[in-house]
C-alpha cells in the first residue's frame, strides 16, 4: 500500500425496501385527513442530501412551493402531475425526473407514492 494510501472503510448497510414503504405510507394517507403522508428515507435537513418518501392521495397535491435546491422526483406508484408556471409533465409508476427551479406544485392525478431526492448546498 502506498504511504498515502487509506484502507477503505468497510460499513454495514442496511437495505430499504421502497415498495414496503410506499405500502405503508399510502395506507396512512388513506386514513389521515390531509390525504398525505410523508417519511425520510436517507439524510435530514441538516444533511446535504435528503430523500423523501411521499404518499399522495389521488386528488391531494403539495400546494405550490419554492425548488429546495437540486432536486428529482422519482414516481413509485401512481400518477402524479408535476406543475410550474410554463409547463406541466404527467408522471407515471417508474417515471423520474429532475425538478425545475422555479416555484411548482405537484398533484396526485391518482394515489400515488413518490421518492423526491433534495441536495442542499449550504
Amino acid at each position: 500500500m502506498h504511504a498515502s494510501a487509506r484502507p477503505i472503510e468497510r460499513h454495514t448497510v442496511d437495505t430499504t425496501s421502497l415498495t414496503s414503504l410506499a405500502n405503508e405510507h399510502l395506507q396512512i394517507a388513506r386514513a389521515a385527513n390531509s390525504g398525505r403522508s410523508a417519511h425520510t428515507v436517507f439524510g435530514g435537513h441538516d444533511c446535504v442530501l435528503r430523500q423523501t418518501l411521499i404518499a399522495l392521495i389521488g386528488g391531494q397535491f403539495l400546494a405550490e412551493h419554492d425548488s429546495p435546491g437540486e432536486a428529482t422526483l422519482q414516481v413509485l406508484h401512481g400518477e402524479v402531475r408535476l406543475v410550474d408556471d410554463s409547463h406541466s409533465l404527467d408522471m407515471v409508476s417508474g417515471d423520474f425526473t429532475p425538478i425545475p427551479g422555479v416555484r411548482h406544485r405537484l398533484e396526485a392525478i391518482a394515489d400515488a407514492v413518490v421518492l423526491l431526492t433534495v441536495v442542499q448546498l449550504h
